[in-house]
């Protein structure tokens, strides 16, 4: 099966093959998920944070949910469709071989290392890489981790038609409590506040196919009031680093979650 986007290719560009952190059109936040439902499920609520202070946010769906036991692929579309609206983003899908069919190779990183290129965001998010959760989930993390990379090499042939880019954070969220992570400490965004949290609440509600058989909303607020309390806050919600982060000075540092 072919891989592609369903978002037309971008023009190819005249500016020259290299990383440009500075160029106008940098910016905003990118976050790819492997179904139509895993990016407001996981870090929805990030989103609608970000997206509210007038953050650019553009989601990329690996798959329409073809492999899923409630809903059709057209109705998971349209509902990732409307839940991306309540966030604040837009969406494309992507074809990678479809849901429970996702590999990871260098032609699956290279698609999306392209979205990279064109959509240039400055903070990108995926699923994590363990193991033992959906095999999709930890495919896309991994293609996602390698496209993030590709990405900023100019010398890539298959990338020619694009400016390479380099983002500056790659961040990490956990679908599901088995996608966390051991021994990797969390950045906690605090997501308390109302207007946030109903959005998220509405972008999950407008997932009406998934919620037949478990209350996954529930699931995920559970969470965030867990993380909440670590954090000193009513709600929060973990992203794990996927790399070292960089600060100017310990004085640029916020705070810890010490609060047990």
């Amino acid at each position: 099966m072919p891989l592609k986007s369903s978002t037309s290719p971008a023009t190819p560009s005249t500016v020259p093959m290299k990383p440009t952190p500075t160029s106008p059109e940098t910016g905003g936040l990118l976050v790819f998920g492997a179904h139509p439902d895993d990016i407001e499920f996981g870090c929805g609520a990030v989103v609608a944070r970000e997206t509210a202070a007038g953050v650019r946010a553009h989601f990329v769906v690996c798959s329409r949910g073809e492999s899923g036991t409630h809903g059709a692929p057209e109705q998971r579309v349209a509902e990732a469709t409307a839940a991306a609206k309540l966030l604040g983003a837009s969406v494309e899908f992507v074809d990678l071989g479809g849901d429970a069919h996702l590999e990871y190779g260098v032609a699956q990183s290279l698609v999306l290392a392209a979205i990279v290129r064109r959509v240039r965001p400055r903070i990108v998010l995926s699923p994590t890489v363990v193991e033992a959760q959906h095999p999709d989930h930890a495919v896309v993390g991994r293609l996602v981790r390698d496209a993030a990379r590709l990405a900023r090499y100019g010398g890539v042939a298959e990338l020619q038609a694009l400016p390479a880019h380099a983002i500056d954070v790659l961040l990490q969220y956990a679908v599901t409590p088995d996608g966390e992570p051991a021994g990797i400490a969390p950045v906690l965004i605090d997501v308390s506040e109302k207007p946030v949290r109903d959005a998220w609440v509405a972008a999950m509600e407008a997932h009406a196919s998934q919620m037949k058989t478990r209350n996954y909303i529930e699931l995920q607020l559970t969470r965030a009031r867990l993380n909440g309390l670590r954090a000193g806050a009513e709600h929060a919600i973990a992203l794990f680093p996927a790399e070292p982060l960089v600060f100017d000075s310990l004085q640029s540092l916020r705070r810890s979650a010490r609060r047990f």
